[in-house]
């Protein structure tokens, strides 16, 4: 007997007859003599209803009040998802994230999960019951009622497989399994089998969003077998485990690409010890994270071009806070664009194969495609591009490496 962890996003409780297709997919598991635990979100569209309607008393609602009320969501899909289950003559019992104590740090809308005691869940487990809980939520100290943040079902999910020694966490969601790169960008891209918890956690980091990053990292400290699978299909969608066999091939995972990248550009700073903090430090102090970072020094020896990339949506603060960091440094001029993606490699197999760079400029070049700049590490290969081309350089990469192949 296997214990599985089981998680379905919003869609696949989208409404009544979908819940009841997801009991009846719980009902076949535990009929094949597994006990399972459910963990679910909150029916599709739901949660931005709620948090609606609190916007619409409040416009920057407290975040407390947020918590206790985003998280009703969740408790009428536990509710209407055991009753399903009982229907369809499979015992089944329904916990919020305080019944069940998943404790969490205070962060209200963003609570990083500390604790959960599994005592009350093994005991119905042990009774043949279906437990089903409600993902995105738990409970602080003080008894105050938290919630994770988007997508935090899915680390809900994984954090309960840990505590409960979980044999699989299944994570069901409208794919049927992590692509090498996005079908609607490029219809070849092939569903991969299997894929390491360091090429997950770089591609959901480099703007995949089969997984949420957080549940990525929790799956992987803790060493929790993970498989994304499609709650409207049958499969056997795609496993995410320790590091894979043979990762001395030249193997790449997939492509991930992030549209919404803005790149800065400061001319002409002095070229001095210290220049980076002096240039990100005001940056970091109005709270907008950077991302890739190239440094130039300047054609006079004495000056430097220093260029950075921010998420879209921070470009306008870190323009401004640049703008008056430049002043002070006397810079020659500051430049923007957000016209801009970030395309990535992705793979653990490119450790020891130093062509798969040369390869991949060298597919970009074909294309008539520009580098604006290049980051790299053990596993991934990042190049910043302009906006225009992300398509045809996805298709280009994927072409180069073969991906569409087994």
């Amino acid at each position: 007997m296997s214990l599985i962890v089981q998680k379905y996003g919003g869609t696949s409780v989208g409404s009544v007859e979908r819940i009841q297709a997801v009991a009846e997919r719980v009902k076949r598991t535990r009929d094949q003599g597994h006990q399972v635990v459910v963990v679910v979100s909150a029916m599709s569209g739901e949660t931005d209803r709620l948090i609606g309607l609190a916007r619409a008393i409040q416009p920057q609602p407290v975040p407390r009040e947020l918590d206790v009320l985003i998280s009703t969501g969740e408790q009428v899909t536990i509710a209407l998802l055991s009753m399903a289950l009982e229907a369809a003559g499979c015992p089944a019992r329904s916990y919020t994230g305080s019944q069940v104590q998943i404790r969490t740090d205070s962060a209200h809308n963003k609570a990083r999960i500390s604790d959960i005691d599994g005592a009350r869940v093994c005991s119905d487990l042990d009774a043949g019951r279906v437990v089903v809980v409600a993902g995105f939520q738990g409970i602080d100290r003080e008894g105050n009622i938290t919630t994770l943040g988007r997508g935090g079902s899915d680390t809900s999910a994984v954090a309960m497989a840990a505590a409960l020694k979980a044999d699989e966490c299944q994570i069901y969601t409208d794919v049927d399994g992590v692509y090498t790169t996005d079908p609607r960008i490029e219809p070849r891209a092939r569903k991969l089998d299997r894929i390491t918890f360091e090429e997950m956690l770089e591609m959901a980091s480099l703007g995949s969003k089969v997984l949420q990053i957080r549940a990525v990292e929790f799956a992987g400290k803790y060493q929790v077998p993970l498989r994304v699978l499609s709650s409207f299909h049958d499969g056997e969608g795609t496993l995410i485990s320790l590091e894979e066999e043979n990762v001395e091939d030249a193997k790449i995972a997939g492509i991930a690409f992030a549209k919404d990248e803005a790149k800065l550009t400061v001319l002409g700073v002095p070229d001095q010890p210290g220049i980076a903090y002096k240039i990100l430090g005001p940056i970091s102090a109005a709270n907008v994270e950077v991302d890739m970072i190239v440094q130039n020094v300047g054609s006079d020896g004495a000056t430097t071009d220093f260029t950075f990339t921010v998420n879209r949506n921070d470009y306008e603060t870190a323009l401004r806070v640049l703008k008056e960091t430049a002043e002070q440094l006397s810079a020659r001029e500051v430049t923007g664009d957000q016209k801009i993606v970030k395309l990535s490699l992705v793979g653990v197999g490119m450790r020891s194969h130093a062509g798969i760079a040369s390869r991949m400029f060298e597919a970009l070049a074909h294309e008539g495609i520009n580098i604006r700049m290049i980051s790299t590490s053990e596993i991934k290969i990042s190049v910043v591009i302009d906006e225009k081309y992300l398509e045809l350089g996805v298709r280009a990469l994927h072409d180069a490496f073969g991906l569409d192949k087994p």
